[in-house]
């Protein structure tokens, strides 16, 4: 049957990564279903955000109306959509913990599918009964890591079978234009790692600079790319006093011809040519909880070696790849990994292939299609329990 998906998301311009998330998605499932259904989006709006008059815009919930958010749902349930894509991020959302969204959730008679981006493995509060709530009223959950599935039905008594996992979407990988994009940004003579994503504190990067003075002497043309604006709401609370900390490390121990700090937001095809012209993608990050990473993702759907903390998505996704772990405040291992994998070709390109191998089936138009397998049953199975109540009742009625 054909049917019609409606978003619940942040969506582009916003620079979010749940909202490009979503812009792929959407692409990707209409491309998938191979109809004409133009899918709408109804956009949490970032007041700071201009957004452009699409048509596809149809209902705007400002984040912290909680009105809004009823109105919504009202919306959703006049309107001809046959399923309803909630993304979920705690920090999307108004109200304490993001809880305005239980207004539009619990009001919603539409199939609802939840893809979590963020999933605890003990309860937090006060975002744990949040979720539950939501969780119980989804009709089925996504997640992005395996070992999130046990997380859910641990916490929340939910049935496995109510759970599908689907890994993060990434571009698809074009390793024959690595020297090309390699020549353009001259990086042909240098041995290249790179971060990338908003730059805050959460991300570890003192970790990799404190350990690069080490590495330079024993691979003396290294160059630490580090990609990224700040991120916009750390910026509006503390400004860039954490991009200033890291070019005080910088300064300090000589780095400047071995660091390069782009502070600017890239494009989805520069962010693509910027990871495969590395050498090596590093995710140093100190917390271990994070379920998902989109950067890391992107970095093993492109095929590219990777060296990274052992955050959750990190043992997730890398499962059998555990030499490339290294723990936060190892400064020692950080040294040693990089400048080993720099040094020696052969080793680094074997990583290469393992990590291509993981890729293979994170590609947006897989996920697209395996989204769209989903959101089709919950139509389908929506629809056919309707057409039950209409019998029932008509049976009723001449009885």
């Amino acid at each position: 049957m054909s049917y019609q998906v409606a978003y619940i998301s942040t969506y582009l311009p916003q620079k979010c990564g749940i909202a490009t998330y979503t812009y792929h998605l959407r692409q990707n499932v209409q491309k998938a279903r191979r109809d004409s259904l133009d899918d709408p989006v109804v956009v949490i709006k970032d007041r700071h955000i201009h957004y452009p008059e699409d048509h596809f815009f149809n209902i705007a919930i400002k984040r912290d109306c909680r009105e809004d958010y009823i109105k919504a749902a009202e919306a959703l349930n006049k309107s001809s959509v046959s399923v309803v894509s909630l993304q979920h991020e705690f920090g999307i959302f108004g109200g304490e913990g993001g809880k305005y969204i239980l207004e539009l959730v619990r009001r919603l008679k539409k199939p609802l599918v939840t893809t979590f981006h963020t999933v605890f493995r003990t309860p937090v509060p006060p975002y744990t009964p949040i979720q539950r709530e939501i969780a119980d009223r989804s009709d089925r959950i996504i997640v992005m890591n395996h070992k999130a599935v046990g997380y859910l039905t641990r916490m929340f008594h939910l049935p496995a079978s109510k759970i599908s996992f689907i890994p993060h979407g990434t571009p698809q990988p074009d390793l024959k234009g690595r020297e090309g994009f390699r020549e353009a940004l001259g990086w042909t003579n240098r041995k290249v790692i790179m971060t990338f994503g908003f730059i805050s504190r959460n991300k570890g990067i003192e970790a990799v600079l404190r350990a690069l003075p080490d590495v330079v002497k024993r691979v003396p043309d290294v160059l630490y790319v580090i990609a990224g604006q700040t991120h916009p709401n750390v910026k509006r609370q503390e400004g860039e006093s954490y991009r200033n900390f890291l070019k005080k490390i910088i300064r300090e121990n000589r780095l400047e011809k071995h660091v390069l700090m782009i502070d600017e937001f890239m494009t989805e095809q520069d962010l693509v040519n910027y990871i495969t012209a590395c050498d090596l993608y590093i995710t140093p990050y100190p917390g271990m909880e994070q379920i998902t990473s989109g950067t890391l993702a992107y970095a093993v759907g492109l095929g590219r070696p990777v060296l990274t903390t052992p955050y959750r998505y990190a043992q997730d996704l890398l499962k059998g790849n555990e030499a490339l772990f290294v723990p936060f405040n190892d400064q020692a291992g950080w040294s040693e990994k990089i400048s080993v994998l720099l040094s020696k070709p052969a080793l680094l390109k074997k990583y290469q292939n393992s990590i291509a191998h993981i890729g293979q089936i994170m590609s947006w138009p897989q996920v697209g299609k395996r989204y769209s397998q989903l959101f089709a049953e919950s139509a389908s199975r929506a629809h056919a329990e309707s057409v039950m109540t209409e019998a029932d009742n008509l049976a009723g009625e001449t009885s």
